[in-house]
């Protein structure tokens, strides 16, 4: 067997790691990488670690954009097989790379204009949303602790994971002809931090003889647990008592569920008063609706919630946005309300709009929720910057700032040990990716000093044999 990082080997993103087994080509992931964007093109567009006629299957963790968003160039470019995902991720990705094929399209229009008064020729998007409808023929669905032979003597089974809806972690199962022996290997994806409002605990995998494991929050701890409703309570009573609207910038995936099922229950509870509360995403609202789709991946709270015949995600006086003119009416608005809306790093669509009309008014509050990369207008805002841009213009910082990391979707470094400790056999290797390149290290002499096996960080483009 043969394991080639391919993406997500020193950095966060564009998930996507090669394994050779008995002949066959099985690629773990395809997500978007994300960085400079002549880079990140370049990279994206021509698949430098490998020929995308020459995958055999795909198997797919969860539908975040660093995992799945590179999939319809992927099936463009010459991919044929299957592409084997749980039925939540299926339906997730859907709708995310739709959005993500129209993302690309604007965003090459945006170049092309550029390049074009420089004298250079226009860039294409990496691909369109016809592109986008025909991969979805390529998956393949399998529910959670269903194994399933994919190839010769290759079968595969999904774990929950935890990490968002139909998140898996992935055993392989291999007869490895060359040389006779049963191995057992695991692709975590992204661990979730357990005890999530929404979701169920990662599963602990049994009999694993290697690893491949994510290391996002390597030697980092989140600073609240992930039960924070008295903390999210005291943030927004305040923040109506200033008379000011509330901003919550979110992934529109995961994060704006798990925020509307916790508002849900502090309105219903009495503990939050209530004001209006907006959704103003059309990817959340779409996401949102899957969301009820699929009981199998709720904890047994949420569950029971749901078969109460009560919506988790739903509640009187929210409202979900979709029209660009409802989203405008909605920054016209001048009574109190609180408005949820991607994207949860503020790189990009509607939540630019709401920062640029409410940033520079001190009844505001601005709530993050979840984890921003460095340099990000979100990651500005959350270290207090006096002058922040958007749109190109510059901004003074006078809304009041609050970070509940309780909402994170990654399990950190504690967690990540608690995880890796719960699964069992032997782990003979251990190599850890998604992960910048400090954070991968730190966790990686953490395991050192508890497992007696080889624990590496994943090198890009490099190969290991095992």
């Amino acid at each position: 067997m043969k394991l080639k990082f391919c993406g997500a080997a020193g950095t966060t993103t564009g998930s996507q790691h090669l394994l050779e087994v008995n002949g066959k080509k099985i690629l773990l992931d395809c997500g978007l990488y994300q960085g400079r964007r002549k880079d990140a093109y370049e990279i994206n567009k021509n698949f430098p670690h490998f020929d995308p006629s020459e995958i055999d299957a795909v198997v797919l963790s969860h539908a975040h954009i660093d995992h799945s968003g590179n999939l319809p160039n992927l099936t463009s470019n010459g991919f044929k097989g299957n592409i084997y995902a749980t039925f939540a991720t299926r339906d997730l990705c859907q709708v995310m790379l739709a959005d993500s094929a129209r993302i690309q399209k604007s965003d090459a229009e945006w170049v092309s204009k550029k390049r074009k008064k420089e004298g250079l020729p226009p860039i294409e998007a990496l691909y369109t949303e016809v592109d986008a409808e025909l991969c979805m023929r390529q998956f393949i669905n399998l529910g959670y602790n269903r194994k399933m032979l994919i190839e010769k003597g290759v079968s595969i089974e999904f774990l929950d994971a935890g990490h968002i809806l139909g998140s898996a972690q992935v055993v392989i199962e291999v007869e490895d002809e060359a040389d006779g022996k049963t191995k057992r290997f695991l692709f975590s994806g992204d661990v979730g931090r357990g005890e999530n409002d929404i979701l169920r605990n990662p599963e602990a995998a049994e009999n694993i003889d290697f690893v491949l494991m994510e290391s996002t929050y390597g030697g980092r701890e989140h600073t609240l647990g992930t039960k924070a409703d008295d903390r999210i309570a005291d943030i927004l009573t305040k923040a109506i008592k200033r008379g000011g609207k509330i901003i919550i910038p979110a992934f529109a995936v995961e994060r704006t569920q798990q925020l509307l099922y916790v508002l849900h229950q502090l309105f219903e509870d009495g503990r939050v008063p209530r004001i209006p509360v907006y959704v103003d995403s059309p990817l959340a609202v779409n996401a949102t609706e899957i969301f009820r789709l699929h009981p199998e991946c709720f904890n047994q709270e949420v569950y029971d919630f749901l078969f109460e015949k009560r919506n988790p995600f739903g509640f009187e006086g929210l409202t979900l946005v979709r029209s660009v003119n409802n989203s405008k009416e909605l920054n016209a608005r001048k009574d109190q309300a609180i408005i949820i809306s991607a994207s949860g790093m503020c790189e990009a669509g509607r939540i630019l709009h709401h920062l640029r009309n409410t940033i520079e008014d001190s009844k505001n509050t601005i709530l993050f929720v979840g984890y921003c990369a460095q340099q990000t207008l979100g990651w500005k805002i959350r270290e207090g910057w006096e002058d922040v841009k958007i749109f190109g213009q510059t901004h003074k910082l006078k809304a009041h700032v609050e970070i509940v990391d309780s909402f994170s979707g990654h399990a950190d470094h504690s967690e990540l040990v608690d995880y890796f400790q719960a699964m069992t056999g032997k782990k003979e290797k251990v190599w850890l990716v998604h992960g910048e390149e400090e954070r991968s290290q730190i966790f990686c002499d953490a395991l050192r000093d508890i497992h007696e096996g080889s624990v590496d960080v994943g090198v890009l483009g490099e190969s290991v044999e095992f």
